[in-house]
């Protein structure tokens, strides 16, 4: 009889050597793809703003990737035709690229915010939107976006990358914030502007919320025969500014109204009304 020849069952051109050699590129693409997914999923895990589900997919994504590559090598060693395997595995890599190329903006944005810290939450800032600028405070910074409550209480999501190309104005970064409101007073005989400003200031200084380690300064807009606009500006915490201007407007109304002066105090001026002009 006739004994059996284990390698009469392989091809010609395939040696033992090559069959090791594709048993040892699975277990190591195996093993190999194991511990990465871990590494990827306990970095995930690790990174602010990724939530598990999403950390769980990406690493299984890396495994699977990595076992593929273990069965190509694999093939490429027994000698078979890998090239359809290849073209399916770069069709299967150009459509996952494209489908994260978003996700990978945001994320490589979002370790640059929080390395480089341009903002953080708290911080009350201005973005450029759809129709003009937005202004909010910072409520949270995740993986994808930047969420941000406006003024008058809108939820704003704003990708990272986004923020990051745009225009970003921080308006909490100094700690203090400076506004300043428009007083236009009649002017009264014995009443000099210097005396207008000493008390705009004193009384601007004296408002709830107004930082008195900054000077508040009275600037002289214009000057007529009939009246004087000054602007007076102050500062203040950065997420303080619509209730110090508040008080500051009510201060110095009250301020003008015990000095028996005549005046308007306004925090937008808007556009001037049409009445006739000063005369000269």
């Amino acid at each position: 009889m006739n004994q059996l020849d284990p390698t009469q069952y392989l091809p010609t051109t395939t040696t033992w050597w090559e069959v090791l050699l594709a048993i040892l590129s699975i277990l190591a693409g195996w093993i190999i793809a194991r511990y990465s997914r871990r590494g990827v999923l306990a970095l995930l895990r690790k990174t602010p703003g990724i939530q598990e589900p999403v950390a769980y997919v990406a690493a299984r994504i890396v495994q699977y990737l990595l076992v593929l590559v273990g069965v190509g090598l694999a093939l490429a060693f027994l000698g078979a035709n890998i090239q359809p395997l290849l073209a399916i595995v770069v069709i299967v890599v150009a459509v996952f690229v494209m489908v994260v190329r978003g996700f990978a903006e945001n994320f490589t944005a979002s370790v640059l915010i929080q390395s480089r810290q341009p903002v953080k939450v708290g911080d009350q800032i201005q973005v450029e939107g759809p129709d003009g600028g937005i202004e909010g405070t910072i409520r949270e910074l995740n993986g994808r976006s930047v969420i941000m409550v406006t003024l008058d209480g809108r939820t704003v999501h704003i990708p990272n990358a986004v923020l990051l190309g745009g225009v970003l104005v921080n308006h909490s970064r100094q700690g203090l914030r400076r506004s300043e409101v428009q007083v236009r007073v009649l002017r009264k005989a014995g009443t000099s502007v210097e005396r207008v400003c000493s008390l705009l200031t004193a009384g601007a200084t004296r408002a709830a919320g107004v930082d008195t380690t900054t000077p508040t300064r009275a600037l002289v807009q214009a000057a007529s025969p009939e009246r004087w606009t000054l602007r007076i500006q102050y500062w203040h915490l950065p997420l303080a500014g619509p209730r110090v201007t508040s008080e500051v407007i009510s201060r110095l109304a009250a301020e003008l109204e015990e000095a028996q002066l005549d005046g308007t105090v306004t925090a937008d001026p808007g556009e001037p009304p049409l009445v006739p002009p000063d005369r000269l």
